[in-house]
């Protein structure tokens, strides 16, 4: 293994969303990710190619039926020798498998156990079903994104299951890791999309506290101002404007030949919409890839609105290796990225139950225990 988390053991008790890209973000910086994958999901026969799961990249899977006590002390000598559990079940549901906090922290004292849900572990919505879209509404974000006069436009899953969700995780477990060097004792973290999609927009609340966060899809940053939008090009595409600056705007200004007085007051929000109106007009006159000629490499903070595939293809990206392939699979590269220690995608994803074997022998199960398991059902 690569990167700066090698030599640290996390065990992923398999969920769906955030717990995952944490576990991917984990393994693709170094640390030894064991799936804990559920015993009937294992397939009849080996599948001829990985699983379409970039999520799942990186780690090794152990394929346990939790309902059975043997499949459950299975899980806890796992437990005994990792530095990290990470879960997504609805709170009281890992006490109810014996896999809670206090019996992992039973068997390892050192063990930071992470725990990912929507609502959090206690509260009035702790024991609701919920989405993404529900955590980012309750959490004050979702009715900040759109344009005026309509209704929220849902961020795809970024802001509750991947942003506020799984990267707050893996920072929490990192946090939890460091700590438990320094103090040899483990800890719960407990990472709620709702808390980390508020989290995300602190600096929202800011202008919250003092009356200028204005209404939905009328502010700089909401598509609001003329010089910090998307608009569509002659040709159906689109291209992004982030002009804040007064010194971009004005190399904006330059390059689009926004002529006249009316340009001057920048700031002035009464006339943004007229301004909107009026710059879209003109970047409707190009192709995005004559507008792509006239302002990539100047300083009005622009960029081509791209496809995922692409984004594959753009040089920038392709010169940095943004996008790797493996095993046939284009997907994002790790990041960040290390000087020393860089991180790697070290397989792809695995189908449950491919490395029972191999990964209980390693921590310490003998080949009549590994036996014994099978033949009761527990692992597979």
């Amino acid at each position: 293994m690569s990167g700066p988390l090698s030599g640290y053991t996390v065990i992923e008790l398999q969920g769906i969303g955030p717990g995952p890209f944490c576990g991917m973000v984990l393994a693709d910086l170094g640390a030894e990710v064991i799936r804990v994958s559920r015993a009937n999901e294992v397939p009849a026969e080996a599948p001829k190619r990985p699983p379409l799961d970039i999520l799942g990249r990186g780690r090794q899977s152990v394929a346990v039926d939790l309902k059975q006590p043997e499949g459950t002390e299975t899980v806890l000598r796992l437990v005994e020798k990792a530095d990290a559990l990470i879960e997504g079940f609805r709170p009281g549901v890992m006490e109810r498998l014996g896999l809670g906090s206090d019996a992992c922290l039973a068997r390892n004292p050192r063990l930071v156990y992470g725990r990912m849900t929507g609502w959090g572990q206690e509260g009035p919505y702790a024991q609701m079903a919920g989405h993404d879209i529900n955590y980012i509404a309750l959490a004050g974000c979702l009715a900040h994104i759109g344009r005026a006069g309509e209704r929220p436009v849902p961020p795809l899953n970024l802001a509750g299951d991947f942003g506020g969700g799984g990267m707050l995780l893996a920072v929490g477990v990192l946090a939890g890791m460091l700590e438990a060097a320094k103090s040899g004792q483990g800890q719960v973290v407990d990472a709620a999309m709702v808390d980390g999609a508020a989290l995300l927009m602190a600096s929202f609340n800011g202008l919250a506290n003092i009356g200028r966060l204005y209404e939905r899809g009328t502010n700089q940053l909401d598509g609001g101002a003329h010089f910090y939008d998307v608009y569509e090009c002659a040709d159906g595409e689109h291209v992004s404007i982030g002009s804040i600056e007064p010194q971009f705007y004005a190399e904006l200004r330059r390059l689009a030949g926004l002529d006249g007085p009316e340009w001057d007051d920048q700031r002035n929000r009464e006339h943004w919409p007229e301004r909107s109106e009026e710059i879209a007009a003109v970047f409707a006159t190009k192709t995005r890839a004559e507008w792509c000629e006239l302002m990539e490499g100047s300083d009005v903070c622009f960029a081509p609105v791209l496809s995922i595939p692409e984004a594959w293809e753009h040089p920038h990206n392709v010169q940095r290796d943004s996008f790797v392939e493996v095993a046939g699979i284009r997907q994002p590269a790790p990041a960040p990225r290390f000087s020393r220690t860089p991180g790697a995608v070290e397989q792809p994803a695995a189908y449950p139950g491919q490395h029972s074997d191999e990964v209980l022998a390693r921590f310490g199960f003998s080949a009549e225990e590994i036996a014994s398991l099978r033949s009761r059902g527990a692992v597979r």
